[in-house]
């Protein structure tokens, strides 16, 4: 089993890649993985409620989704507009991780 951190900031605007980086995360889910999926930059407004559907599918296969507080604020996204279980998070939560040992961090 590996574990990862994937990093998504471009967002539903950028095109179609999202949902398949999404569709990847549930991949590595199914397949025993641990992933992390930060949502960054215009990625972040993808964890509000219905936004991008696959990740519902992320959540529901284990996935642990991380949102930036900052780009939440950028964008005037509330807290309570997001997803259940969502985790919103500082960039010193991510430097952290990212400084574990074994990890495998894929930027998208």
């Amino acid at each position: 089993m590996h574990e990862y951190l994937l990093i998504e900031s471009g967002g539903p605007p950028a095109g179609a890649g999202c949902d398949r980086f999404v569709g990847d995360a549930v991949r590595l889910l199914e397949g025993g993985d641990a992933v992390s999926l930060l949502l960054i930059e215009n990625a972040a407004p993808a964890a509000v409620r219905d936004a991008l559907p696959s990740i519902d599918g992320f959540l529901r296969n284990g996935g642990e989704l991380w949102v930036d507080s900052f780009s939440l604020r950028q964008r005037a996204v509330r807290a309570e507009d997001l997803v259940p279980g969502v985790r919103v998070v500082e960039m010193a939560d991510v430097a952290e991780k990212l400084l574990e040992t074994g990890l495998r961090a894929v930027w998208h």
